[in-house]
């Protein structure tokens, strides 16, 4: 039983971790990398160790896909608001 769950826990992990590397969008690549750091989460809670699953919890599926999704919007809005260059044709 406790194979099967590790086997199941890899195979998540494996395919999220090359949905979030196929992913072209960095917001949606942010959303997979999320759903990539709850599915490590599980997987170290099936190989009993909880204190790097709550890490992980913490900062692989909360903080760095929201600091990646706070830079997107924070880049996409420089862009729009940005200046034509002089030198550009309009």
């Amino acid at each position: 039983m406790t194979n099967a769950l590790i086997v199941i826990a890899l195979l998540l992990t494996a395919v999220t971790a090359t949905a979030a590397a196929l992913t072209r969008d960095p917001a949606r690549q942010a959303a997979v990398l999320s759903l990539l750091g709850l599915s490590l989460a599980l997987l170290f809670t099936v190989l009993q160790a909880p204190d790097v699953a709550l890490s992980q919890l913490g900062v692989g599926s909360a903080i760095t896909p929201l600091l990646i999704l706070l830079t997107v919007r924070r880049v996409r809005r420089q862009e729009h608001t940005a200046e034509p260059h002089p030198d550009r044709a309009e």
